[in-house]
């Protein structure tokens, strides 16, 4: 399956403006870098993949249709997996993507 055109243009509007975003397809999806950080992304299996702050990923898998990202079998703290079902409303990609932002700029810049 290939990542969403739809989801990767609305990525792309939330993002305007923001200095340092870079694009870049990997895994089959869209990544939206953050100043050489992977910040966001449109996923080639769907929805989308967050970046989050992994102290926070548990409190973050309660909402119906977000889930850990698996990738090799493996879970990490920090990625998350979100349906487009729990992406459908502009306010709902918002909050995700401020989310993503917010923990991604306290990183070192790569």
């Amino acid at each position: 399956m290939a990542y969403s055109e739809e989801l990767a243009e609305r990525l792309r509007a939330r993002l305007k403006g923001q200095r340092g975003v870079t694009e870049k397809k990997m895994f089959g999806g869209l990544a939206f870098l953050l100043n050489g950080n992977m910040c966001v992304a449109a996923s080639g299996r769907g929805g989308l993949l967050a970046r989050v702050d992994p102290e926070e990923t548990r409190s973050l898998l309660a909402p119906p249709n977000v889930a850990l990202m698996k990738m090799g079998g493996r879970t990490m703290a920090g990625w998350i997996r979100v349906a487009s079902e729990a992406i459908a409303s502009d306010p709902e990609l918002g909050r995700w993507v401020e989310r993503c932002v917010a923990y991604t700029k306290t990183l070192p810049r790569k």
